[in-house]
């Protein structure tokens, strides 16, 4: 085993030093420069908020990945669409950039890893039970489309305090423990790095760090620079003769965001809108309909997220088939679906 692995302690510490004081190093600019939230009609905040956690995260995974892990191409392709992903989340934060532009930007910036690194998803796995599904000509339209759903699945869930970051911290710890499980030395400090970044992130988010520097939020340079990031990583630990995982086990680690952006899409396209549209409609604000604090919802959709990955991580380690993962996994989808559209109903009831 690689000496990294028993050195973790070195890599989570000094990425998440070199995230806390770039985090403080930002705030004051921020404030300068204009890169704020401001409360408006579906922002309820107090106060001016700095958009700079995304910003901070992505210092850290440009300074630690050179400390901590040998120079290659992939890595620089990888930062390179990180930089773009980065650039293009900041541009939205700041000028509000439009859904159609932002799509289109992701799919570019994906092709990054489909044409410059050669990753695509060109064996989904034996997820019917009839032997591995190859996509073949398929594997490049359905990447940057899986590229495009882990950006926006996990931007849409930045709706309340420290949400995305749970949920990447619990998706980050998932593939730490996977890639610690086949060995896998680079992308193993990769996830590593993130989780230390996230943690810090949470300490000025909803953690006592906010009370002493003040608080922050993540930004769409954040959340979209994590779903790309988690993109990534799973295409990178599922593909081209370098399996770490099984890419049903993929789906699991990150079922929540996922579920959520594909049942609230489903909602908007019933009441004729578009699917890209913005609204509160995500689960978030479900609990919130029904009275529960910020820091309540999260608590109980983090342990959802846990749970799920959870579950993905047993049935990659005990070798649970994939078709019966699969099956499991669309069929909580269908409930979780149905059960969305009619909770709402409920909730307007309630709010009566």
């Amino acid at each position: 085993m690689n000496l990294l692995f028993y050195s973790y302690d070195a890599v989570f510490f000094g990425a998440f030093s070199i995230a806390c004081i770039t985090i403080v190093g930002l705030r004051p600019i921020a404030s300068i420069i204009g890169l704020v939230d401001k409360p408006n009609i579906r922002k309820k905040h107090l106060g001016d908020i700095p958009l700079i956690g995304g910003i901070a995260i992505y210092f850290t995974i440009l300074i630690a990945t050179q400390l901590f892990l040998p120079k290659s191409q992939l890595i620089n392709l990888y930062l390179i669409s990180c930089s773009f992903m980065v650039l293009i989340g900041g541009l939205d934060d700041f000028y509000d950039v439009s859904a159609k532009v932002r799509l289109v930007a992701q799919l570019l910036i994906g092709s990054i890893m489909v044409q410059g690194a050669g990753y695509a998803l060109y064996d989904m796995g034996n997820l019917f039970g009839f032997g591995n599904l190859y996509l073949g000509i398929l594997a490049l339209p359905v990447t940057l489309l899986a590229v495009a759903t882990a950006i926006n699945a996990f931007n849409m869930t930045d709706g309340i305090d420290g949400l995305v970051g749970v949920l990447g911290v619990i998706t980050f710890s998932s593939l730490w423990v996977l890639f610690y499980w086949s060995n896998n030395v680079n992308l193993f400090t990769i996830s590593a790095i993130f989780v230390a970044a996230l943690t810090a992130f949470l300490l000025f988010n909803v953690g006592g760090l906010r009370r002493i520097f003040g608080k922050i939020f993540m930004g769409d340079a954040g959340s979209m620079m994590i779903g790309l990031s988690v993109i990534w990583l799973l295409v990178l630990g599922t593909q081209n003769g370098e399996v770490s995982f099984r890419p049903v086990t993929a789906l699991w680690i990150i079922a929540i965001p996922l579920m959520d952006m594909f049942a609230v899409m489903h909602r908007r396209v019933k009441k004729g809108k578009s699917p890209l549209s913005a609204d509160r409609d995500h689960l978030h604000h479900i609990f919130m309909r029904f009275g529960f604090s910020s820091n309540s919802a999260l608590l109980f959709i983090g342990s959802l997220s846990i749970a799920m990955a959870g579950f993905g991580l047993a049935g990659e380690y005990y070798e649970i088939h994939e078709g019966l993962m699969m099956l499991v996994f669309v069929v909580i989808f269908i409930v979780y679906d149905y059960s969305f559209i009619h909770i709402w109903k409920l909730s307007r009831w309630f709010r009566k």
